[in-house]
């Protein structure tokens, strides 16, 4: 016998074994007995077993499950907090992880001392404790590689805090004007 031939043959048995080895000795697929015939009995089956869905029930799934996720334009409290802080550059902005984090911001140009605001959404509800602000300082000696860096626990993050939530409270009113109006 030809020895490709051979190879081929050797081959082909040593791959069936290791494919009928993994079956344990069950084949794939359900046991007849227990699967209705008609079609939509096997599909209610399934349902019942979790094996499938419906797509005209995929909203139901979802509904009152997780989060809510608004559109960013139409959470008043993401909105209130970017205007308050629109004077400064953003380093980091995500709104699925609900946060927003500034760059490092001096008034006047000074190098030497700067701001940095992280902002996190707590919930999406207008209330005092649906953000944890923090704001930290960096003070700098000659170079910007020789700096001290601190949170400050001061008024300025109760101010920031307080001017978002009565500009959020605001478009709330705004938007609800709006659907009255509708």
């Amino acid at each position: 016998m030809n020895s490709k031939k051979t190879l081929k043959i050797v081959f082909f048995l040593t791959l069936s074994a290791t494919f009928l080895n993994g079956c344990n000795g069950k084949l794939p697929g359900g046991d007849a007995r227990k699967t209705p015939a008609d079609p939509a009995k096997r599909v209610e089956q399934n349902l019942k077993e979790g094996k499938g869905f419906r797509l005209n029930d995929l909203g139901e799934q979802f509904k009152n499950k997780g989060g809510v996720f608004d559109f960013a334009n139409a959470n008043e409290l993401w909105r209130a907090s970017l205007d308050v802080i629109d004077f400064m550059p953003l380093a980091s902005v995500n709104y699925s992880g609900g946060i927003i984090i500034t760059d490092w911001y001096s008034e006047n140009n000074n190098p030497k001392e700067s701001i940095k605001i992280s902002i996190r959404f707590l919930t999406n509800e207008i209330r005092s404790d649906a953000l944890a602000i923090k704001v930290f300082n960096r003070k700098c000696e000659n170079s910007v590689s020789s700096c001290k860096f601190s949170e400050i626990s001061g008024n300025l993050s109760a101010e920031i805090k307080r001017e978002i939530l009565k500009k959020a409270t605001l478009y709330k009113k705004d938007e609800e004007k709006k659907d009255k109006k509708l």
